[in-house]
């Protein structure tokens, strides 16, 4: 059983991890997508514009592969801590 402070640092090393992939998800999604699509368009890849890919595939790619990785941390992190999925254990304070 974790303790208040090992509860803090679990959460706190988990908020900072999501608030990353988020910020990277928002600049792939939004920046590509969107913002920096003329840009983007000056390359082509098969002959497709890269700010269209980008917009259309790109950014759910991206995604998927962001989820991947998160789960992949979690799974570190929850070992770190003696976190396990199949913890029944409920806690009332």
């Amino acid at each position: 059983m974790l303790d208040v402070d090992q509860r803090r640092e679990y959460w706190r090393r988990n908020v900072r991890l999501m608030s990353v992939l988020l910020v990277i998800w928002a600049l792939v999604s939004f920046g590509a997508g969107i913002l920096f699509v003329d840009a983007l368009n000056a390359v082509s890849i098969f002959g497709i514009p890269l700010g269209f890919w980008f917009a259309q595939q790109g950014a759910i790619i991206v995604f998927v592969l962001l989820i991947a990785f998160y789960v992949w941390r979690m799974d570190k992190l929850d070992a770190e801590f003696g976190i396990t999925e199949y913890e029944q254990e409920v806690h009332h304070q």
